[in-house]
């Protein structure tokens, strides 16, 4: 073993050690929301700087957790509840003596309250984008609802709500209402109001009051004008995720009070389990039994931080190995172009180099105008030193101690770490490091970048990065492009709509073109990095305007960058640039385009990417995310690749999705995804993800807004009479033209791969879970639908399917292989993403072995039907999520299979001889009806 995998192995050792040893505090920075004693701590609540300053606001949400708190810890019975929050003031807001912020930041916060114009004037609302049982990101509160005391009366109290969002957000359970089927038709084919439990009572209102429900109800339809109000007075304790606005109802569905049937996001996610039975399952309540003797636990404690003055220093690394690849000339390409482009007006900015020991080259200095960006640039490390060691706690502490200069603490900075270096001593800067209150964004260059990077990302709550040593890869300068002021304030941010880099033969072109939408235009630049020689020839066409040639950009042939800022606010439209490689060897040539908001009454169309997870192990596949939103408005039909590139080997493209199959869950909720699982080497991946969508196909979410709600409730019935709530306003959602589309790029960051065999991968990728298999029930007949997952995941074309159905769910649930096997010897597997149907009549199933389910008749057929699916080396997915039917078989359908036979053998035997009689009659009619016609000729030629 080299001293550098001793180094490497002690490292995490000592990490440890230090981790045990940090105080409860310094263990909670950078980690979000823990558990520690039935308690949450580090509840972080952001407020958006584009929310006017309210002098309600801060107590009404104090209020609201406080309520919350109490709520939950009885509805968990006893077992946790909120023991401290921050809420996060906006720098916009005036400064009351708040303190300062360390390592908080509005893209970190679990709530979000901010101003959006939502589908009913603002739900709140949590986004979901995996699986049953798995945590959300969001929760988005309004300032019209946490200030607006007329809408508790439909949603119910504030702190009830909270708690409603809070286990979307949490635990990962799902709606028990459904605003699109509100009614559906249960096991006794009777016609129910969709609710959980069951025991939750109201009545049918027509346009002039109550009424029974056959004025409602016809041919198995709701009539249009019909609603059904719940009673305000109830006995029924459950569900929070159904009506959390109910005073009587205090506790989440379990398995004695849940409604299966209900056509639900909850049982449609979950596969039909209760809300209580995936929260206990959750590792919260793994080690979080109830709090005996306690009758209610104590208020949690707030603190208010506010962002003051925005403090960046860039930590370079300058050792020899920087030298390497071109790492150093893509560091000063990016740092350039960062400073010159990227960060913010107002923000402080240093810069630190280091090798061995680390260097201050430029104090704090406020970027105010082009003169100031262009002074910082020219205190950026010009060459690389021959030390070849890599000292990180040096180069950090440099970082620090610029930080501290503005106000003598370097809490709520920002440091930008790049190295490609190796340092074995980092352990031993741990503490100072988690002391200091700072977020460190790290940025590791090639493959021998040390491994505990991403470990300081991690802790201080930055973001991580990877570059390879690729030519054409323009991944340094993505990495620059995504780190941003972290204020929540999109109008200020520089977003990215191209980043593009291709090794061009001597004498040949780079042409395309990106698309400026009107939503963007300010402050928009092309960029044109080469490694070798001199610049290439540039073209650049406005769309139906000006030309822009290479003496119109600004050149720096020592960092061998051209850049031209488009004077005002670009044209909208499609802009197409051209690369000639005028030389005679091969050039690597990369463009990247960022712009700004062009106006703050409309948001720009943005895109977020990420994985699931910091690291996996072959064959474990990684999932891909991108949300791709406008403002708050999911953004469907989009043209979604993700490019993801190993330590070594060339790039990988694979085309995210946001159809609710395979590894995205909910259809349409601007959340595209995908397995990815083609690995190629252990270590390091970098992902950038790519957007383009066309201007001829519908871009905004339409209907209800896509997330988890808390439901609101138009009105009740009261002592008998009909009380209606406030009526919210339907704000819609004005689309404005859009001629051009949009584009946009952006790095998801990195992640490490470890286990992957160095030869042939043996084949040990199974076909993904069907997660959207519906059941479309007939008189006889059920029709199943689902999408058709992959051989390997969702790729590639499976072998054949597995189908079983019960009329019981827990068999179905805990004993898939006994259920009942249905014939699907005709049904062959298309190719993945297909939408695939297929229709069998269960009829001689349900009277089967298995006993009828207690309370049912046997007039009652509901049955369950899953599925799983096989490849061709016998490799199976889990069981898809459970999908039920229900049939009206006729009383007298008989019970026994056999007797069916034997009286369908008999019909049959008789229609037989009822037949030979009927062509016996027909044939002796028809030889004496020929002999008579026979004898009549005979008898006229006679007479003639």
């Amino acid at each position: 073993m080299t001293h550098r995998d001793k180094a490497g192995t002690a490292g995490p050792l000592k990490i440890v050690t230090l981790l045990v040893a940090l105080s409860p505090e310094l263990l909670l920075l950078g980690t979000g929301v823990q558990l520690r004693d039935n308690g949450y701590d580090g509840l972080l609540i952001a407020i958006n700087p584009q929310v006017s300053e309210n002098q309600s606001l801060i107590p009404n949400i104090k209020e609201m957790v406080t309520e919350a708190s109490f709520y939950l810890f009885n509805a968990t019975k006893k077992r946790v509840f909120f023991r401290s929050v921050k809420i996060l003031i906006p720098a916009t807001w005036k400064a009351n003596n708040y303190s300062k912020v360390k390592q908080e930041s509005y893209e970190k916060a679990n709530v979000l309250v901010t101003a959006w114009s939502g589908a009913h004037g603002g739900d709140p609302f949590t986004l979901q984008y995996r699986g049953c049982g798995k945590e959300g990101k969001h929760i988005y509160f309004t300032p019209d609802f946490l200030l607006n005391d007329d809408l508790t009366a439909g949603y119910g109290p504030r702190g009830r709500v909270f708690v409603h969002e809070w286990a979307h957000l949490r635990w990962g359970v799902f709606d028990e209402y459904n605003n699109e089927k509100s009614f559906y038709i249960n096991g006794q084919n009777q016609i129910k109001v969709t609710r959980c439990s069951s025991d939750i009572t109201g009545v049918f209102v027509c346009e002039k009051g109550p009424c029974p429900q056959e004025n409602c109800i016809t041919s198995k339809l709701f009539q249009e004008g019909c609603l059904f109000l719940f009673n305000s007075t109830q006995n029924a304790t459950s569900s929070i995720m159904f009506m959390q606005s109910l005073s009587s109802v205090v506790e989440f569905c379990n398995a004695s009070t849940h409604n299966q049937e209900a056509p639900n996001q909850q049982n449609q996610v979950c596969s039909l389990r209760s809300t209580w039975d995936v929260i206990s399952d959750s590792t919260d309540f793994h080690h979080s039994p109830p709090m005996n003797g306690t009758e209610l636990p104590p208020p949690p404690t707030f603190s208010l931080v506010q962002a003051g003055d925005k403090v960046v220093c860039l930590v370079l690394d300058v050792s020899s190995e920087m030298a390497e690849a071109d790492r150093f000339l893509r560091l000063q390409q990016a740092a350039e172009f960062y400073l010159m482009q990227i960060v913010e007006s107002h923000t402080f900015v240093g810069i630190v180099s280091f090798n061995s020991k680390g260097e201050i080259r430029a104090q704090l200095h406020q970027v105010n105008d082009d003169d100031d960006r262009k002074l910082l640039v020219s205190h950026l490390p010009a060459t690389v030193s021959t030390d070849t060691e890599t000292s990180i706690c040096s180069g950090l502490q440099r970082g620090f101690e610029v930080a501290e200069k503005l106000n003598g603490e370097a809490s709520g900075a920002v440091l930008i770490l790049v190295t490609s270096g190796h340092d074995e001593h980092i352990s031993s800067c741990l503490l100072t490091v988690l002391s200091r209150g700072s977020t460190i964004h790290t940025i590791a260059l090639g493959a021998s970048a040390d491994k505990h990077l991403e470990g300081l990302a991690q802790r201080t709550g930055g973001l991580k990065f990877f570059v390879p040593d690729k030519s054409t890869s323009n991944s340094m300068i993505d990495a620059f492009s995504r780190i941003s002021s972290g204020t929540g304030d999109i109008f200020q941010q520089c977003i990215q709509l191209e980043s593009v880099g291709e090794d061009v033969k001597p004498h040949h072109q780079l042409e395309n073109t990106v698309t400026v939408d009107n939503n963007v235009g300010n402050d928009t630049t092309f960029l044109v990095t080469w490694q070798t020689s001199g610049p290439p020839e540039i073209e650049l066409f406005e769309p139906h305007g000006r030309k822009y040639y290479t003496h119109n950009f600004i050149v720096n042939q020592a960092l061998r960058t051209a850049r031209l800022q488009i004077p005002g606010t670009a044209k909208p439209g499609l802009w197409t640039y051209t690369l000639n490689n005028t030389h005679h060897s091969l050039q690597s040539l990369k463009v990247t385009v960022t712009s700004r908001a062009s106006h703050s009454a409309e948001p720009p169309a943005t895109v977020e990417a990420f994985v699931e997870h910091d690291s996996t192990s072959f064959p474990h596949p990684m999932m891909v995310y991108a949300n791709v939103r406008k403002g708050f408005y999911p953004i469907l039909n989009a043209t979604v690749t993700a490019t993801i590139e190993p330590e070594t080997g060339d790039p990988v493209t694979v085309k995210l999705f946001d159809d609710g199959s395979g590894a995205d869950v909910i259809k349409n909720d601007g959340i595209y995804s995908r397995y990815f699982f083609s690995f190629a080497v252990n270590g390091r991946y970098s992902l950038k993800v790519h957007v383009n969508h066309s201007p001829s196909i519908s871009t905004l979410g339409h209907h209800s807004f896509p997330g988890s709600h808390a439901k609101y409730v138009p009105g009740y019935i009261t002592n008998g009479n009909i009380q209606m709530n406030v009526l919210r306003t339907s704000v819609g959602r004005r689309e404005e033209e859009q001629k051009w589309g949009f584009s946009r790029t952006s790095s998801g960051g990195s992640f490490s791969v470890l286990g992957v065999p160095a030869g042939p991968h043996p084949d040990a990728l199974p076909p993904c879970t069907i997660t959207d298999l519906e059941a479309a029930q007939g008189e006889e007949e059920v029709t199943l639908s689902w999408t058709a997952p992959g051989e390997d995941f969702d790729q590639g074309q499976a072998n054949s399917y597995e189908i079983r159905m019960s009329k019981n769910l827990q068999n179905i649930q805990d004993d898939f292989n006994n259920a009942i096997l249905v014939n699907t010897s005709k049904l062959n597997p298309q190719p993945a993403g297909t939408k695939e149907l297929f229709t069998f009549s269960p009829k001689f199933f349900i009277n089967g072995p298995e006993h009828q389910p207690d309370g049912e008749t046997q007039e009652s057929h509901r049955i369950y039907v899953a599925i799983r699916t096989i490849d061709k080396n016998s490799l199976k997915s889990a069981v898809s999520n459970i999908a039920q039917a229900s049939l009206f078989i006729p009383p007298n359908f008989a019970p026994v299979l056999a007797r069916d036979y034997l009286i369908l053998k008999g019909v049959l035997t008789a229609m037989g001889l009822i037949g030979i009689i009927c062509l016996t009659i027909v044939a002796t009619h028809c030889i004496l009806n020929k002999k008579r016609r026979a004898d009549r000729r005979e008898q006229e030629i006679e007479l003639l």
